[in-house]
C-alpha cells in the first residue's frame, strides 16, 4: 500500500475548483490548506491545493498520479 501526493495548481478560475472537485470525486483527500498567490510573470492569481490518496499498489515514479 502506498500514499500518493499531488499538488494541484492553476489560475484562480472555476477550472481550478473543477480540478480539485474531480480529484475529490476520484477518492483523493485534501491535505492541508490551499495556497493563493500572485504570479508576477503573468499578472494573475494562482491557487494550489495538495491532495493525497491511499492505493493498494506500490508506489513507482512512473505512475500517472492523475489516473490513480
Amino acid at each position: 500500500m502506498a500514499t500518493l501526493y499531488r499538488l494541484l495548481t492553476a489560475e484562480d478560475t472555476s477550472a481550478f475548483c473543477h480540478k480539485v472537485s474531480e480529484a475529490l470525486a476520484k477518492g483523493w483527500v485534501l491535505h492541508g490548506s490551499p495556497a493563493y498567490a500572485h504570479d508576477p510573470a503573468t499578472g494573475v492569481m494562482r491557487c494550489a491545493q495538495a491532495v493525497t490518496k491511499d492505493v493498494d499498489t506500490p508506489y513507482h515514479p512512473d505512475m500517472k498520479l492523475g489516473q490513480q
